[in-house]
Order: structure tokens, then sequence, then C-alpha cells
């Protein structure tokens, strides 16, 4: 078994995380691009394939896709694999200045009174919980001249600066990832400039996509796709024994009681149409409860279930359903990576009940069960990385305890090919 060992060199504190396309959207617990460029470098020089299989905004696919290498992701969430396909997309310069102008042309006539008929506003549960009738308006005109674009990559471009509008221009408190609503007292003062959020998201986003389509030197592809790994791998999208590298940072655990994905999305997600906008968190990992079961692969699975079943019995039962998932999802990973073949993955080490979940050890279990040696896994801190610095692990209103402040990448590497 390789060493485990703490390096604060893998912290990146004063490092630039948004350079490049990474500028784009904001999101919970982001991987940050140094890591899975080091990653890169180190593990995957002779690479010419990557996969993500919980790709959220696609980290690891722009840094691929910058070194020359092609890359596949999968993500349950359609929010998240707009922004990742969006990111990894390079358009060219005339035609997105040219719908830019158009989109500033169109401001300038709403200015003056003209094209500010109604536009159909979405309708959704609660938007008049979350939104106030003049901000949706707005953002019904933004999103009308957004259908006009006949580009599709340069509509999913203007569609991710959208989105980040609606959750900006939303009755959503600063700083929270699940959705919670501003204060009688904030709302009064609530008056966000929502054309001027829309065009700053433009401009920051259209300088990260200049820059990175200057650094592209060789043609590198990215495809994003929406299947489940716990479920399967699609041979006709990824065949056994073909990927070179996987660099990934699954989630810590099921969204309910972790980061809330879906929550965080859900605004963004029914402004843009997406389905099962309210659903996102109960098809992500651990998402649906299974029982208190028992998995092979890792002898401290039962180890840590009995000890929070100890306390209690129906969280125990979020966490074993949690990775009973994980496990599923390795299982079938592991076919599609080559002999010699890399499985990075960044995790962090949650508590529930008071119990720290040793992920990190379970993910090396994991994947030894399936021919894979460990190499090593590096502890870092988190300076960067966009989480709540306390949470409600026991799910009791006002019951906090601290949240992950370290994460622990886990190097694995295939031995050999499992007979089938």
């Amino acid at each position: 078994m390789g060493k485990k060992y703490f390096d604060d060199s893998w912290d990146f504190r004063d490092s630039d995380t948004k350079i490049f396309t990474h500028c784009f959207h904001s999101y919970p617990a982001m991987m940050i691009p140094q890591i899975a460029g080091r990653l890169l470098d180190k593990y995957g020089k002779k690479a010419s394939l990557l996969f993500d299989p919980y790709c959220g905004l696609g980290t690891s696919l722009v840094e691929a896709n910058l070194r020359g290498i092609n890359a596949i992701g999968t993500d349950l969430n359609p929010l998240a694999r707009l922004i990742a396909k969006s990111k990894a997309t390079p358009i060219d310069a005339e035609s997105l200045d040219m719908w830019i102008r158009r989109y500033n042309d169109f401001l300038l006539n709403l200015d003056f009174g003209k094209n500010n008929g109604d536009l159909p506003i979405p309708h959704f549960m609660n938007i008049d919980f979350w939104f106030d009738k003049r901000i949706q308006k707005t953002l019904a005109a933004i999103k009308g001249f957004i259908s006009q674009i006949d580009n599709n990559d340069i509509a999913n471009f203007f569609k991710v600066a959208f989105s980040e509008t609606v959750r900006e221009s939303s009755w959503t408190k600063n700083g929270e990832f699940k959705l919670v609503r501003m204060t009688e007292e904030q709302r009064d003062r609530f008056n966000p400039n929502v054309y001027g959020i829309m065009n700053a998201k433009l401009n920051r986003n259209k300088n990260g996509l200049t820059e990175f389509n200057k650094e592209i030197s060789k043609k590198a592809i990215t495809s994003i796709y929406d299947f489940n790994t716990v479920e399967i791998i699609p041979q006709n999208i990824i065949r056994e024994n073909s990927i070179n590298i996987i660099i990934t940072s699954p989630p810590y655990g099921d969204s309910r009681t972790t980061v809330a994905y879906g929550q965080y999305s859900r605004l963004s997600s029914q402004w843009l149409g997406f389905p099962n906008a309210n659903s996102v968190d109960k098809l992500l990992m651990g998402g649906r409860p299974k029982g208190l079961q028992t998995i092979s692969g890792s002898k401290l699975v039962k180890k840590i279930i009995d000890e929070v079943a100890s306390k209690d019995s129906e969280r125990a039962q979020d966490v074993i359903s949690f990775y009973i998932d994980y496990q599923k999802s390795i299982t079938n990973i592991s076919k599609i990576i080559k002999k010699g073949g890399h499985a990075c993955y960044v995790v962090g080490n949650r508590k529930v009940k008071g119990i720290i979940l040793p992920t990190d050890e379970i993910t090396r279990q994991l994947f030894e069960a399936e021919g894979f040696e460990h190499i090593e896994t590096i502890m870092r801190n988190i300076p960067n990385k966009r989480m709540p610095s306390k949470n409600s692990p026991s799910n009791i209103p006002g019951v906090q305890d601290t949240t992950i402040c370290n994460e622990f990448i886990v190097i694995m590497k295939k031995l050999k090919v499992k007979p089938k």
C-alpha cells in the first residue's frame, strides 16, 4: 500500500482558481483547476482520454483539453452539464461579439421603452416566493432574447450567464447552498440590477473564454453525458479498458444531508426549463434510502455503519445508501480503465452524528477489491473550496458542526484486468 501524507503545496492557497473558463459560474464544492492540472501532469502525461464520472462543472475536462487530451464527463444535474459543456467549447470570437452587440442593442431598446412586451414567465411552484414580480419580467425579457440565438454554443454561453443572474436576482440568501429565503427586511432592501448582473457575467466569461481559446494548442474534444455510473456505463460511449485516467471529486455523501447540489441549481434549472428540477438530489448517490445493508469490498463500511446506527438508525441508512451506490459506481468505473491507468479521487471525510466517515480509506479498499494498487493519498487543506464553514449534520435545526476542512487525493493504479 502506498503512503498517506500531508502536503500543503496542494492547498494552492494563493493561486487564481478562476483562470480560463473556470471563471464560469459558481457551484458548491468545486474541485479547483490546479489539483486536476497537477494530477494530469503527474499521472496523465501519456493519456489520450480522461473520464470524470461526476463531472460537475467540468474542471478536470477543461484541464484535460488544455493539455490536448480528449475528455468525457457525465453528471445527473442538467445545469452542471450545460455549464461543463460551455466551459469546454471554443467559440468563434467574431460570432460571440456579434451576439453580445445584439444583446446590448436589445438592452438599449428596452431602456427606451421598446421591445419590453409581456414575455412569458415560467410557471413553477413558488416563483413568487423567490422572485419579485419586477425581477420576473426582467428575467423573462433576457430569456426571450436568448431564445432568438440560433447558434447552440453561443446560446449555451448566454444561458450560463443567465443561470447565475437568476440566482443572484432571487430572494435566496447569499452564502447558502440550500434554498433559504431572505428575511422580510432583507427583501425590502434588495434591489438588484438584473441587466447589470447579466452584463458582468457575460464580460467575465468572455474574457475567460478568450484565454481558453488562446491556450489550446491541440484540438481536444469533450463529450458530456447524463448516464449514471451507479447503474451503467454505456459500451457505445466508453468501451471497457479504454480510459487512461480518471480525475474526479465525487459527492461527499447524499445531497440531502451534505451538499445540496439540486437545491443550489433549482431556481436556474426552473427558469431554463430543465425537467425534474426538483428531484436532482434524489437522483444522486444515496438519494434513495436502501435500508441497513452490508457491502463487500470495504471492511470499514460495516464498522462505521454500526457506530452511526448505535446513535441513529435512520442516519445510518442515509450513510449506507450512499456507500452502496458508491461501490456500484466504482465497480463499473474500474472496468473501463486500462491496465496501468489511474483513478484519482478527491474526497472529503464528513461527520455524521459526530463520527468521521473515512471515505478516503473506503475508496482505497473499494478500488483494491477491483484489482487496483494504492499509489498514494495526499492530504490537503481546503482554503479555496466553496463550502459552508458549518452545516447541520444531524439535520436538527440549530444544531451545527464544522464541515469538511481537509481533502484526500486518493491515487489508485489498475494492475490487472478482471476476468469476466
